[in-house]
This record gives C-alpha cells, sequence and structure tokens, in this order.
C-alpha cells in the first residue's frame, strides 16, 4: 500500500466501561427485585415474570450497546487511492475506490427522525462510512473528505504529512 497521505479514524463514543456496565446493571437488578419481590410477597405474585422480562431485555440492550465499543472505520486518502478498513467484534471489511473518481456523498434522509447517509462512492460500488456519528460530526466528516478526495475527475493536492 502506497504511504499514508491523510488518515482518519473514527469509533462510537461509548461512555460505559464493561465494569460500570455491570454496575448498572446489578443495580437494576437490585431494585427491581427487591421492589417486585416485596410486591409478590403481599400477593401480587405476576408482577415476578414482568420484572425478569424488564431486566432480561434491560441486559440485551446493556449487551448490544457494549458490542459497538470494538467497532472502527479508518478512512486512508492517498494520491491514487481512498481506503476505508472497517473492523466490529466479527468481522474486516476492506474497500478501495480510486481516488480520481470516487465521489463523498451525504445523503439526507426522507424522515427527520432517520439520520443522514455519508457514503464514499465510485463506479457503482459505495462505503457508507460514521453511521454511529452524530449529525453535526458526520456533516464535519463529510466536510473534511470532500476536501481531501475531491469531486469526480478531481484529485486536489492533500495536505503535507500529519494533515
Amino acid at each position: 500500500m502506497p504511504v499514508a497521505a491523510a488518515r482518519i479514524e473514527i469509533a462510537p463514543h461509548c461512555a460505559l466501561t464493561p465494569r460500570a456496565a455491570w454496575l448498572f446493571f446489578l443495580s437494576f437488578c437490585a431494585v427491581c427485585f427487591g421492589f417486585s419481590g416485596f410486591v409478590a410477597a403481599r400477593g401480587f405474585w405476576p408482577v415476578l415474570p414482568f420484572a425478569g422480562l424488564e431486566m432480561a431485555l434491560l441486559g440485551w440492550a446493556l449487551h448490544a450497546s457494549m458490542k459497538r465499543r470494538f467497532r472502527r472505520q479508518l478512512i486512508i486518502v492517498t494520491d491514487n487511492e481512498v481506503v476505508i478498513d472497517e473492523t466490529d467484534h466479527k468481522s474486516r471489511s476492506h474497500m478501495v475506490f480510486p481516488r480520481h473518481w470516487a465521489q463523498v456523498k451525504l445523503r439526507t434522509a426522507n424522515s427527520p427522525l432517520h439520520p443522514s447517509r455519508l457514503l464514499i462512492e465510485s463506479h457503482g460500488r459505495g462505503c457508507e462510512i460514521g453511521s454511529f456519528l452524530t449529525e453535526q460530526e458526520r456533516h464535519g466528516l463529510a466536510k473534511r473528505l470532500r476536501r481531501l478526495v475531491g469531486a469526480v475527475a478531481e484529485s486536489p493536492p492533500l495536505p503535507a504529512a500529519g494533515g
């Protein structure tokens, strides 16, 4: 691979550490099962299955959220190509686009409830970038990538090393 001229690495922000997630989950279990046990002792036993279901859903949601911390996207822009390496907890993908023909597109969603999509496309292939970013971060990344990649049939000079 040629020497990288511009390198951008993005990852989702994960505020909870695994230990903090366990403490959060266990404290919620203690409160939920403590209260539902108290109510069940008073004769309202049907609350116990619902409490168990609630905690199972909370555990699933925390687990799904914690898996996000392994996701990374590395974008390398060289004089000739745009390379996108994506890794998560199970897989890796590697896509290469010719820089001269690559396009950076920010597609707005049909609904205001859905986020925009940032794509790099060339020759009928595309790769979504930064789906885990906030809208503001995605717009900033699109602006930066447009400066680096340029428009179709345009390859602007890359900034000096470290840019």
